[in-house]
């Protein structure tokens, strides 16, 4: 892959962009002897078995199997493949499936390679750690295995720093905030799946399917370095068996907050964990919930759908989110009340762009002369994306990737869009600066454009001005 391409890929882009070559496969039938020449000769530490007709992958060779299925035991290299290669557990993933869930399942599994498929089938690639982290900073690898080898919270408590130094010095260097903040919410969902992992084994927890979900900011990927936790559990249950399931996943849930909390994601003041028995539902009492918001649109409701409908699965039965995402989008494309109710409160908050002077301030005592990067700025693009991609029957939570998705659909311009992601990340990036070296929650995302240089005052009234147009057709719309 150029340089070129390769710098135009992010985490949400689709695995087929990332393959580099086309596999190394072998038929079930070929010799073990022919299938090492083949790995041998293509510089490769694994070779896919395919279906000779359909091109299916049945199974994965590697050199670990060369070493302990065939070296330990015998050194018959002319037996056949399908004798030796590994046929269970096989990692695939359809080649429109995003950077981002290939790197999640490697991380879930402690494997380095996943396999794609395209829509029949049929193998395209074979897609490996080292390609996604060649997308990221080389530390972010290191920090990623640290985290799957470790066994005990001491190593994550350790990990956890380490991806707030890391995050600190690519910033300090110019990283970019796009793929910054994917770095960051990459590799705290490394660190919250295995925390995860080593929690569930101290408790009996239901023999049901069931999924770990994010929300707000990291449910957007848009973790920044301060952040706390927003988080819930979704579950399958008969009607009269959720509350049981319940008691049981709580505990469990509460250990994991616990220990997120100890690598330095605080507790949420709003109690918005899965700890909390009002987030820790089956499937039917969230459709229940969403379905009450929706049809309430009180304040109270609105704020719910803000938070709560930017989820996304961490950890678990993925299905179950896909199936919960399909039911909200089926329900909100038609709930005109409740999206213009949502883009009325959306719309109550201004762009913080001067008549007279550049900019315009809140009221806040505390810190007079400042503007509020999250709340009135960030906000903004997050708030309208999120209200016509729910209005659309669009998936994605990332703010940037709900854009792109409108603008592909004609719902937004496609030669405006640009400079609009642009000035999202632009607020992105001045919030991460302000929060560098662990600057108090009060100010973390506050900033006075007195203390900026000329330039950086410009871009952001330019930043600022795109969230105003951004509003603008979101007030077109709706009619307001």
């Amino acid at each position: 892959m150029s340089a070129i391409s390769n710098a135009r890929l992010t985490l949400h882009s689709q695995l087929a962009a990332l393959i580099r070559r086309k596999p190394v496969v072998a038929m079930p039938e070929t010799s073990l002897k022919e299938a090492v020449q083949a790995m041998a000769e293509n510089r490769v530490g694994s070779i896919v078995v395919v279906e000779p007709e359909s091109g299916r992958p049945i199974g994965i060779f590697t050199l670990r199997d060369l070493l302990y299925r065939v070296a330990a035991v015998s050194c018959d290299l002319d037996q056949m493949l399908m004798s030796v290669m590994s046929d269970s557990g096989l990692l695939m993933l359809n080649w429109r499936s995003t950077v981002y869930q290939a790197a999640l399942l490697m991380a879930r599994h402690g494997v380095h390679h996943v396999l794609v498929v395209d829509a029949s089938g049929k193998l395209a690639g074979v897609v490996s750690q080292d390609d996604i982290y060649e997308l990221q900073s080389g530390g972010g690898k290191a920090i990623s295995g640290a985290i799957r080898n470790a066994r005990e919270m001491d190593g994550l408590v350790a990990a956890a720093e380490d991806i707030r130094r890391l995050a600190e010095r690519m910033l300090a260097e110019g990283t970019a905030a796009e793929p910054l903040t994917q770095l960051i919410s990459s590799l705290n969902d490394h660190l919250t799946v295995r925390i995860i992992e080593l929690t569930k084994v101290e408790f009996a927890l239901p023999k049901t399917e069931w999924c770990w979900l994010s929300f707000g900011s990291e449910g957007r990927f848009e973790q920044t370095l301060s952040t706390d936790q927003d988080n819930g559990i979704a579950f399958t249950a008969p009607a009269d068996g959720a509350e049981a399931m319940r008691q049981a996943f709580l505990p469990f849930a509460r250990a994991v907050n616990e220990r997120l909390a100890a690598c330095g994601f605080p507790l949420c003041k709003g109690n918005i964990m899965a700890s909390n028995p009002e987030l820790c539902l089956s499937v039917a009492e969230w459709q229940k919930k969403f379905q009450a918001w929706v049809q309430a649109g009180n304040p109270q409701a609105l704020l719910n759908g803000t938070i709560f409908f930017d989820f996304r699965p961490l950890y678990g039965d993925e299905a179950i989110t896909d199936e919960l995402r399909a039911w909200l989008l089926g329900i909100t494309a038609n709930a005109s009340l409740f999206l213009r109710q949502m883009a009325a409160n959306a719309l109550r908050v201004e762009a913080p762009i001067g008549v007279i002077r550049d900019f315009s301030f809140d009221k806040n005592e505390e810190f007079p002369h400042t503007i509020d990067l999250k709340a009135s700025g960030s906000r903004l693009f997050v708030d309208v994306a999120r209200i016509l991609s729910l209005a659309n029957g669009i998936g994605e939570t990332n703010t940037a990737e709900r854009l792109r998705a409108l603008a592909e659909r004609g719902k937004l311009g496609r030669d405006d869009i640009g400079a609009v992601i642009d000035g999202f990340y632009f607020i992105q990036q001045m919030r991460l600066r302000q929060q560098q070296g662990g600057t108090p929650a009060g100010i973390a995302n506050r900033v006075d454009p007195d203390e900026l240089n000329e330039l950086d005052r410009l871009i952001l009234k330019e930043a600022f001005k795109q969230a105003k147009k951004l509003q603008g057709r979101l007030q077109l719309e709706y009619r307001i």
